[in-house]
């Protein structure tokens, strides 16, 4: 197995461990699950670099890769929407933005179809992961807020850019791939 599948099967790994962590509501294990799961990201990134730049690109890497991303970013919405932190409301549409997505993925695979990431969906992965680690370091579980109001304003703000760019991709996607289902 190489480098980058090590790499993005150590990131599903570490989500277990960020759940544990993030649900706690001490603040240390909150400052160890934004660690995880902020190392988790970094991952990511990692991954798909040096898996194209040593070309070491996998059909285990092509399928799992994006599933990990999910995993990952998924378990961070539906935690930090338990906790009161996020609305439920924009846990849903993400969630939904998602499941869609990789339900056009899988009619587009039985058309023979590979259907890659585009520029939009890999910035609305970015803008998730970065406006959750806002979340989870600016708006507090109980009592100390970091950086107080201006903190969760900034961090709700990062939050709803990442929504818009999920709606956005996520129809942009539908619109650049609807002969996959032009028969319905």
């Amino acid at each position: 197995m190489n480098l980058p599948n090590k790499l993005t099967l150590l990131r599903v790994c570490m989500i277990p461990f960020f759940v544990v962590f993030a649900r706690m509501n001490a603040l240390w294990a909150q400052c160890v699950a934004v660690g995880i799961y902020a190392l988790a990201c970094v991952t990511d990134a990692l991954d798909g670099r040096i898996a194209r730049s040593r070309n070491l690109v996998t059909n285990f890497g092509k399928f799992m890769d994006p599933i990990a991303d999910k995993l990952l970013v998924m378990s961070a919405l539906i935690v930090l929407t338990a906790q009161g932190r996020m609305p439920d409301w924009a846990c849903i549409l993400m969630l939904a933005r998602e499941f869609l997505v990789s339900g056009f993925r899988l009619v587009a695979v039985e058309n023979g179809v590979v259907i890659a990431a585009g520029p939009l969906g890999k910035l609305k992965t970015v803008f998730q992961m970065i406006s959750t680690i806002a979340l989870m370091l600016l708006v507090p579980v109980d009592g100390f807020a970091l950086l107080g109001q201006p903190g969760i304003v900034a961090a709700n703000v990062l939050m709803y850019i990442a929504l818009a760019l999920t709606v956005i991709s996520g129809a942009d996607y539908i619109l650049r791939n609807k002969d996959c289902i032009k028969d319905m």
